[in-house]
């Protein structure tokens, strides 16, 4: 078992880092769009009309589309990016295939460039390449895992049930208050949610959590102001 250094924790490499800020991104950006776009439409309703069920229909049609949205787009996003890892796969192993001396070479002067002497960075290439070539340069060239490629379902599945939750918050907290306490009981579930995710991402992302609580609040309140306002100017509201 590996020891720890006293007071150093366990730092996140590169090897689970990247897959986990993708899980974050999706569901994290998932979460925050389906609060401040749910929560932006349903008051923006409230703002023209009291009438519940118009409230709750219009919530729930911005949920589904939504939350659509979110999958799909993450799901083409992902797909095209994991077709340029594959296609970068595909030439590196030609490359290994037709030129390895020179993939070699390559390969010890990227970890010359990182520090190693020009003798032991030609040691560790050529280790690495008698071991599995397509791997060493996959991470050292490419940045790439072989073994850990983008999976476009996940993202789309992530997005998707996030954008849904998070949408709920809103939805939920504007329809089931009386009618003068909607609004005010809505932007009050909205930055809590909002307070949450900023604060989930700067943990899990390892940066300070105020500046990202701040940016998702401010967002939060200013779509909320501005669809109120325009709900106001073209509708007639109650309480």
């Amino acid at each position: 078992m590996d020891e720890q250094v006293p007071g150093h924790g366990v730092e996140p490499h590169a090897d689970g880092l990247n897959s986990r800020l993708n899980w974050l991104r999706a569901g994290v950006l998932g979460a925050n769009d389906g609060i401040v776009s749910t929560a932006g439409l349903v008051v923006g309703v409230a703002g023209a009309t009291a009438d519940r069920t118009t409230i709750l229909l219009a919530g729930l049609a911005g949920l589904v589309a939504g939350a659509l949205s979110m999958a799909g787009g993450e799901y083409v996003s992902v797909s095209t990016q994991l077709d340029t890892e594959k296609a970068a796969l595909r030439k590196e192993e030609r490359e290994l295939a037709t030129m390895p001396e020179a993939e070699e070479r390559e390969l010890a002067d990227i970890y010359r460039d990182k520090g190693l002497s020009p003798e032991l960075a030609r040691q560790v290439a050529h280790e690495l390449s008698e071991k599995d070539a397509l791997r060493a340069h996959a991470e050292a060239e490419l940045k790439i895992d072989p073994d850990d490629l983008t999976n476009p379902w996940t993202a789309a599945w992530v997005s998707l049930l996030s954008f849904s939750i998070g949408a709920l918050l809103p939805l939920l907290a504007i329809t089931l208050p009386p009618v003068g306490a909607r609004v005010w009981a809505c932007a009050a579930a909205v930055v809590l949610g909002l307070v949450v995710t900023g604060a989930v991402s700067a943990r899990l992302g390892g940066a300070r959590k105020r500046p990202a609580i701040t940016r998702n609040v401010t967002v939060g309140c200013l779509a909320m102001a501005v669809t109120y306002g325009v709900g106001l100017a073209f509708g007639v509201t109650v309480g």
